[in-house]
This record gives C-alpha cells, structure tokens and sequence, in this order.
C-alpha cells in the first residue's frame, strides 16, 4: 500500500476522526505514582509538561531517538524532564520533528506535537515524561504476548555478540520483539508475534547491524529422571607407581515429586568415608546429572543418599570419590528404570465460535488435553495442556485453520513422562546426534 499509495487517504482520514489533538480532549487521566490515585489534567500549553513516549528508534550510527507526544505544556531543547516510571530525571538535548526520514531540528515544542529527541538514556516505550513537581503516570499500552518463537544460529562464527548486542537494540523498537537464550538447550531464542514479525526483526538486523542469521528447530528442554530406588556402588582404583587413586561408595538412589529437582543426603555412619570427601562425592554426582543415561539430557526429581563406602590412608583423594560417586550414579540412573521427561504447556486459544471444533481437533491430534471452554466477549477460550514438543510453528497452523481470527498464549505448566513410542525415536535422535 506505501508503493502504490494504496489505502493512505482512509487512514490519514482516520488519524483526524480517531487521533484528536490532546486541546481537543476533555481531560487527560493518569495515575499518582506514589498513591497509585486517579490524577485528571486539563490539557493546556500553560499547564505542567507532560508527554507519552510512544516510539523508540535505535540507528547503529546515530544512536537512539525517543519520539513522544506532547499532551499538556511546553518544552525547550535544553530542558530537564522526570520519567515518572523509574523516577528518573533526564536532561534534553537535539529535539526534532521528524516527516518520514527527514528530520528538522528546533528549540521548541508545545502540546500536541510529534517530538523526537536523540541519545536520552533511562527512557524506553511506554515511559511518561512530566514535571518533577507535578508527576503524573499515563497508561501503558498494553502488548499482547508472544505468539511465536524460533532459535537462531550466527552464519558466521564470532558474531554471537553482535548479534545479541543488536537484538537487545531491537527489543528496545519493539516492546512485542524479545529474545534470550535458553541454557538448557544451548540455543538463542526469538520471540514475537508471529514468523512475518521475526522475518522483518531478522532482515532489520542485517541491515543495521550488519551481522547474519540462520532460523533452526527449537530444541526441547527434556529432562530425565528415575522410576524406582535403587542401590548401586562404584569404586575407582589406580595403581600406576607412586601414589595411587582410591575412592569407593555406595549411593541409594530414589525417585522425587515431579518438580522437586535434586538433592543429596549423606548417612555414612562410623566414619566410613572421612567428612573430608563427601564433598567430593556431591560434586561427582552434580557433575553426572548434567547429562543423562539414556539420551543425555539433565538428570531432575531425583534423591541421592551417600550411605556407605571407603577409603585408603594413602591413595584416597577428593577426585577419586569424585570420580567414583559419578560412576554409581550413571549405573543407578540405568538400573532405576529411567524415563524421559517433557515440558507440559498450559495454552489458551481465543477463538470465533465457528472454529472450537476444528482447533479442539487440533488440540488432541497434538496431544492435547482439553480443560474446559470459556466465553470471552464475542470469542471463545479454550484451555488445554499441551506437550511443547507439538507447540512449535502453532501460530501458522492457528492462522490458517481460523483464517487469522484466533490467538493463543500458553506459559510452562509441569513435566510429564513422554510415551514410550516417542521416547524411543528421541533416545534415537539423540544418539544421530552424537554420532
């Protein structure tokens, strides 16, 4: 539409009808930000200054440029402004009008203007700038969550920073734009509203920041954990000449609650193994847990009990029970009947009526439980739990199936056992991997 100037007369239209000047509200509202109270103001270029940061720009030669609009007084280009939302003061210094990429410098601005100001630290979207005097909180927008997410791969090696350096620039554009990484997985993340929006925040970091990227598969973040208690020893001895390696335990190894992590209990009685290398021995088995015995993933809902073992006057040594404890627990994980766990989504759908059957549908060939259905205004709410394996790539299949009238969010709920037939090709991936 900006090509062929398609559609632009209807909605500058729109910005007169819908977009008033501020002199042309009633009253401005706000909140106190100490009492949180209701605060009306009327609008005046003599009144207390106040304005809305509504948009923020970063250019990786020019900096950053904060735009916001003046809703009551007046302001120079040297003035100090209060952000009433980090309680902040900020000291002005090039303000601007901008008309698309030209931008015109002036001294100052009065109520109702676009201004734009550049290099204003401790200042982002959604922020009120006001009178330190008369402070004064005007309502956020407010964003909906992230409805699509991807991982991402540098295309060449050594540009991790810059690209995480021109990510954190573009959050700072787009409070609907967010990316971490996810340790677990090793992966970097990106988040936003669908794979059109993370398309253009992937092109504009090529074109300002200069630093490529490759979109991959979302790893799942699975955890594997033990059925039942069992009993197992390890023992290491090493004898190459001089002094030797002596370490020797025995560990009980049990099941804990889903969700309960790790812990580890010493009952050694009578001094079978000296307090000096238990210590020794936790931190064998916290380095076995990282990776884990049938597909390599981390170890979790699992209790470790030193409870018997021994030692060498000579040869014993802190590493060697290090060693030994990491032994035991690798062969305690195998012999507890081991399982793979997997992350459990807790997802709303907001859709038209028409649509609860085929994305009820969807829902179940993806796993799914239903928890119930909601109405919610003219729309319906479906609440479900979804395995996060079968949750990728959803907001294009939502898209499609609801003709784009459906929305979705869904947050992390618990782990699960994943079913043997999908445990196997896991466990079988997992080893292509590694091979």
């Amino acid at each position: 539409s900006g090509l062929k100037n398609i559609g632009t007369e209807p909605i500058l239209d729109m910005i007169i009808d819908l977009l008033p000047s501020p002199l042309e509200v009633a009253k401005i509202s706000g909140k106190d930000p100490k009492t949180k109270a209701d605060i009306e103001i009327e609008p005046s270029s003599k009144s207390s200054f106040l304005a809305y940061v509504y948009k923020t720009m970063v250019d990786p030669f020019v900096g950053k440029l904060s735009m916001f609009r003046i809703y009551t007084g007046e302001i120079n280009s040297n003035s100090v402004v209060f952000n009433a939302n980090n309680k902040k003061s900020v000291k002005l210094s090039n303000m601007y009008i901008t008309k698309g990429k030209t931008q015109t410098q002036i001294d100052k601005a009065s109520i109702g203007d676009f201004v734009a100001v550049s290099k204003l630290e401790h200042i982002s979207t959604g922020d009120t700038l006001c009178d330190s005097k008369n402070p004064i909180i005007l309502a956020k927008v407010d964003y909906p969550p992230s409805m699509e997410n991807t991982a991402i791969a540098p295309l060449l090696k050594g540009d991790e920073e810059k690209i995480s350096n021109g990510l954190s620039k573009l959050m700072e554009e787009d409070p609907t734009f967010s990316h971490r990484m996810n340790f677990e997985t090793k992966q970097h993340l990106i988040y936003g509203m669908g794979d059109v929006h993370l398309s253009v925040i992937i092109d504009k970091l090529k074109r300002k920041f200069g630093v490529g990227v490759k979109l991959i598969k979302p790893k799942v973040a699975y955890k594997e954990t033990v059925r039942k208690t069992v009993k197992v020893e390890g023992k290491y001895k090493k004898q190459s000449g001089g002094r030797g390696q002596y370490g020797h335990v025995w560990l009980e190894v049990k099941p804990l609650d889903r969700g309960t992590g790790f812990e580890f209990i010493e009952t050694i009685f009578g001094g079978a193994i000296p307090k000096g290398y238990i210590q020794g021995v936790e931190k064998g088995v916290r380095a076995a847990l990282q990776e884990g015995a049938i597909a390599g993933y981390p170890v979790t809902d699992i209790s470790v009990n030193l409870y018997d073992g021994s030692y060498h006057s000579v040869d014993s040594s802190e590493i060697a029970f290090k060693i030994a404890s990491a032994m035991a627990f690798r062969k305690g994980v195998l012999d507890g009947n081991p399982v793979l766990l997997e992350p459990i989504m807790e997802v709303e759908v907001e859709i038209p009526d028409d649509y609860v059957g085929d994305i009820m549908g969807d829902l179940n060939a993806r796993r799914g439980k239903i928890l119930g259905i909601e109405p919610e205004k003219n729309m319906k709410k479906i609440k479900a739990l979804v395995p996060q394996a079968e949750m990728f790539n959803y907001s294009k299949d939502l898209r499609s199936i609801t003709r784009g009238r459906g929305s979705f969010s869904m947050n992390i709920s618990h782990s699960e056992e994943v079913p043997p037939h999908i445990q196997e090709k896991i466990i079988e991936e997992s080893k292509k991997e590694k091979e």
